[in-house]
């Protein structure tokens, strides 16, 4: 099968599951002609997309949230309005994704969670399948823990999310933890999807706490711990634009521009991360036995649901802030699970794999245990 993928660009996320997702397929011999990653002014596609990805990478305008003065938590009042205002440039963007899918011919487009992805298919209605992959998905469960309280943003979270999946036919739901069988129509819950880069490590407790925060209004509260924490070390990471490869703002502080390689190297070798609360480096630290003290970012509901779904799974803490002690209170309190949670995860391209198989037959009652519904709805679950 010939697969084009659609990539949102916002966080490393996202681009980290696509680059798995690119090297899955390759191992299962299938093809992947062609991705499309949605860019943004405050954010720079990592180097090692490019460098992890050897098909041609084409970028495009898509809607991107936008952050307050403190670069810290969402506006989502001017995150609406300043993606309204870019409604041709968006136009533009559906009319090159659709030059890629005319060009390439996939068999399936594979959407990670970027709004145009959904969009485009349900406007375009290209002649394949359409299929989206994400943890934003697992929303459709029933088992799904939202997070409580915010109506409003937990309302414009699964309109987004509904959008990103529009007329799917496969929802492909990455999972903390196995869920409960279900009856939903084109579901599958699936490990989260780590590269091999993530599944050759090999896990250390070095004598340093790492922390990543998704923007870069974080930073003052990384340099507070370091400062009223001067006995321990912490190694943080950004994507900051226009900023040094590496920085030493203290003694005991180290900011490195994202770097994905030393990044990885850093967890594995790390005491514990402090992180925004992206679905990804949550799942890296929980194949790596690294607690998680998680703060999801004000503002995105999205990230206050990750955060609550990884600590009923057991692999990290929710915070206000980033604080080192709630940490270390965390790692002294936390069981490991690591055997378990990494049996989950390895189990990723067995299931995938059967998924494939079944769509290439057409039978889904050669693989009952993937628990698909009735494919007669082709909008996908509700968002009610």
């Amino acid at each position: 099968m010939k697969f084009l993928f659609i990539v949102q660009g916002e966080g490393r996320g996202h681009m980290t599951q696509a680059i798995s997702m690119f090297q899955m397929l390759g191992n299962l011999g299938h093809e992947v002609s062609a991705v499309c990653i949605g860019k943004s002014k405050r954010r720079e596609i990592p180097e090692f997309v490019t460098k992890n990805i050897k098909v041609p990478i084409s970028l495009f305008e898509s809607p991107n949230f936008v952050t307050d003065k403190s670069q810290k938590s969402i506006n989502l009042s001017k995150t609406i309005w300043q993606n309204l205002l870019k409604f041709k440039v968006f136009k533009t963007s559906l009319k090159q994704i659709d030059h890629l899918v005319k060009t390439h011919k996939p068999d399936v487009i594979l959407n990670f969670y970027d709004v145009l992805g959904g969009i485009y298919n349900a406007l375009y209605k290209p002649k394949c399948q359409f299929w989206v992959i994400g943890h934003q998905y697992l929303i459709h469960h029933p088992d799904f823990p939202f997070a409580p309280g915010q109506p409003l943003q937990k309302l414009l979270f699964k309109t987004n999310t509904h959008i990103t999946s529009l007329g799917a036919d496969l929802l492909l739901a990455l999972s903390f933890r196995p869920m409960k069988a279900h009856n939903i129509e084109n579901l599958l819950v699936l490990p989260p999807l780590l590269r091999k880069e993530v599944i050759n490590l090999k896990s250390t407790e070095g004598g340093f706490f790492l922390a990543y925060m998704v923007n870069p209004g974080y930073a003052e509260e990384v340099i507070k711990e370091a400062v009223d924490n001067p006995e321990i070390k912490i190694e943080a990471f950004w994507d900051k634009k226009n900023e040094a490869k590496i920085q030493w703002p203290l003694p005991n502080l180290t900011f490195h521009h994202v770097d994905d390689v030393l990044f990885l190297q850093k967890m594995a070798a790390c005491k514990g991360l402090l992180s925004t609360a992206g679905f990804e480096s949550v799942c890296e630290a929980m194949y790596l036995g690294k607690h998680v003290l998680m703060v999801p970012v004000a503002g995105q509901y999205e990230q206050a649901c990750n955060a609550l779904d990884a600590q009923i799974s057991g692999v990290g803490t929710i915070a206000e802030k980033f604080d080192v002690g709630k940490l270390e209170t965390a790692l002294v309190n936390s069981a490991s699970q690591q055997e378990k949670n990494r049996d989950w995860v390895d189990s990723f391209q067995t299931r995938f794999g059967y998924a494939l198989q079944s769509f290439q037959k057409e039978n889904k009652e050669d693989f009952p245990y993937l628990e698909f519904g009735d494919r007669t709805n082709p909008i996908g679950p509700s968002i009610s």
